[in-house]
């Protein structure tokens, strides 16, 4: 009997021998899901995000380069060292030397970046010079820092007028024109009985509160789900696993639809509050 209880409590401890799970309960924030890795600082970057130091020695690094596209704005390449792209653990506990990076226009976050490359359409760039940075995150989306200071990278970028040579304008980002079709992961408003989603979440962010309160959706495997949301203040909204984003206007209602082509449970967040909104649970 003995024996058989430590064996219980062993097979507990480990979650059945699978690894961690990358989400946590509606309400919280990844950061309470904080790995061990360097030392949690008190002090937080411009979003908001806990500083995670490191020694400089070893330290994650990054660059950011960009140029223009042939049809469209530009092509930016971050070259890191020291450091590993880790989409299919964010969320989860901090790991030396991986994560993702956030990319901000002028202080305002654009983009999480899971990779090396990435294109920023033209119509998401006002006319003028601008300064874009790109800083290292861990898992548990706490920000890597070295001495005290977030570890980023930037550049200058100046946009030209629309309709110049090197500009180009698709009009409003998100773009709601219907040509070319929206992909799942673009935002749009489905028009009432045109059958674009079969399932509809409406969720609207006030003063730092969701309401309705966070709950699980439950999906069958193939559904498409539209998540509409309105926030008071400008956002992005993400989906875990899926890795969708969608922009968030200040007091506009937006709208992400989404194909359920994986089973599991997926968190849909917010990156500038950190609040859960729901949690899709796809069987």
């Amino acid at each position: 009997m003995i024996a058989l209880a430590l064996l219980l409590t062993g097979g507990a401890a480990t979650g059945c021998g699978g690894r961690a799970t990358t989400h946590h309960k509606p309400g919280t924030s990844h950061e309470q899901a904080s790995g061990s890795v360097g030392t949690l600082l008190a002090t937080a970057d411009a979003a908001g995000h806990k500083l995670r130091e490191v020694p400089a020695e070893g330290a994650p690094e990054v660059r950011l380069a960009l140029r223009p596209d042939s049809e469209d704005g530009w092509n930016l390449q971050l070259s890191v060292k020291n450091f590993r792209f880790t989409p299919d653990s964010t969320g989860g506990a901090a790991l030396p030397g991986a994560g993702h990076a956030h990319l901000e226009l002028d202080g305002r976050k654009i983009a999480r970046l899971y990779g090396p490359w990435f294109h920023l359409p033209a119509a998401q760039v006002p006319e003028g010079a601008h300064t874009l940075t790109v800083r290292l995150y861990a898992d548990d989306h706490t920000a890597w820092a070295v001495s005290g200071k977030p570890v980023e990278g930037a550049a200058q970028l100046t946009a030209p007028a629309p309709g110049t040579p090197g500009g180009h304008s698709h009009g409003e980002v998100p773009s709601q024109s219907p040509q070319p079709p929206q992909s799942p992961q673009s935002p749009q408003s489905p028009a009432p009985g045109q059958g674009q989603a079969d399932r509809t979440v409406t969720i609207t962010v006030r003063d730092g509160k969701v309401s309705p309160a966070p709950a699980r959706t439950e999906l069958r495997r193939g559904e498409r789900v539209a998540l509409r949301v309105t926030s008071d203040r400008a956002d992005t909204l993400h989906v875990h696993g899926y890795d969708k984003e969608l922009a968030l206007p200040a007091g506009q209602e937006a709208t992400l639809i989404l194909t359920t082509d994986r089973t599991g449970l997926f968190e849909v967040e917010t990156h500038g509050s950190s609040l859960v909104l729901t949690q899709l649970l796809v069987r």
